[in-house]
């Protein structure tokens, strides 16, 4: 059998294949058409809650990229709720996606003497600036790499959380439509350089263990991560698909899909949609998943415990300990099937 090394790892270890070789048997064992077993997932740290008092003395600075983003929104409450369980003082921006405002966060942090910060901001290419506006603390940074001033990384692998929801839809195409589409559009915040990209190849590659080959009509399409630019570019990129019933859209959020969602519906094309995602941070996000079997798969980051994992290590920093550089939240693929299993109370 001809084994793809499209996923660059062994095929014994590392990401599982849809068909393996014959060496292989009695390590990894996947029958063709059965479903594959996800890779283990590397660099988990185990989520606790902050100890109360932990951070009694502390000043921590927290940056909020778009607040008005609903998973963001609820990362935010996750961090504002364990830094106050640990009786730190917190200093808190929302920086709505703004490098100027970025600025000014860090130079406020300088000024109020904070120990400590969380940094959810966007544009990594400029990092090095808000770096040196601010003070010289230990710096987490959350969801997006923030060189040259990061103590550790905090939240999603996303060649990883790509990887498993572009897996188990990888599945379903196979298994309804012998992997044959249309168009593959894929929603990115380009500004946000290898956070996105790999995010983005992630589900490809994911999607590819079952329908091999290069993915068909690839557009890469540029929005700011909310339901509205989503919408607008959505909009447009259907007109220019006219008659194509099986377009898959991926995006960098739930929201990019659901914006894919309402302007197919707008357009009286919404069975011609078929989105693979990342969050889960809303109820909006996860009624959709569970209502809308077109809505492949995406992958749960548990958003209202990232504050269980970003302050305890925070201050294990703060007080000269060694943390991990890596701190990966854990991630499953979900879809309409077994949503529930997540979120049991969930009700739509």
């Amino acid at each position: 059998m001809k084994v793809s090394k499209r996923l660059g790892r062994g095929v014994c270890g590392g990401f599982v294949l849809a068909s393996v070789v014959a060496a292989c048997v009695g390590v990894v064992a996947v029958a063709e058409g059965a479903l594959t077993a996800p890779p283990k997932q590397p660099n988990i740290v185990p989520q606790t809650q902050a100890v109360p008092g932990s951070g009694k003395g502390f000043v921590i600075g927290y940056a909020s990229d778009v607040e008005k983003i609903p998973v963001v929104h609820v990362i935010s409450n996750s961090f504002k709720a364990q830094i106050k369980r640990a009786g730190a003082t917190l200093v808190f921006c929302d920086l709505n996606g703004e490098v100027v405002k970025s600025l000014d966060c860090a130079r406020l942090w300088k000024t109020r003497g904070v120990d400590g910060i969380l940094q959810f901001q966007h544009d990594t290419k400029s990092s090095p600036r808000i770096c040196a506006a601010g003070p010289k603390v230990p710096v987490i940074a959350i969801d997006i790499g923030q060189p040259p001033c990061q103590t550790a990384y905090m939240g999603v692998d996303n060649k990883y959380g790509g990887y498993v929801a572009g897996l188990k839809a990888g599945e379903i195409f196979k298994k309804k439509f012998a992997c044959k589409y249309d168009a593959w559009l894929s929603l990115e915040i380009l500004v946000s350089g290898k956070v996105s990209l790999d995010r983005a190849n992630g589900y490809q590659k994911g999607f590819q263990v079952s329908c091999p080959g290069p993915i068909k009509n690839l557009k890469r399409l540029d929005f700011d991560g909310s339901i509205a630019p989503a919408r607008t570019v959505i909009t447009d990129s259907l007109t220019r698909l006219p008659g194509k019933h099986k377009i898959i859209v991926t995006g960098i959020s739930d929201d990019g899909v659901a914006g894919a969602f309402a302007a197919a519906k707008s357009a009286g094309r919404v069975g011609d949609i078929y989105g693979i995602s990342l969050g889960l941070g809303d109820q909006a996000s996860r009624c959709g998943v569970k209502t809308n079997p077109n809505w492949l798969a995406s992958t749960a980051i548990f958003p209202e415990k990232y504050g269980w994992t970003g302050v305890p290590q925070l201050i294990k920093a703060m007080k000269g300990k060694k943390i991990p550089k890596l701190l990966y939240v854990p991630l499953v693929a979900v879809n309409s099937k077994n949503i529930g299993k997540y979120y049991p109370k969930l009700s739509c």
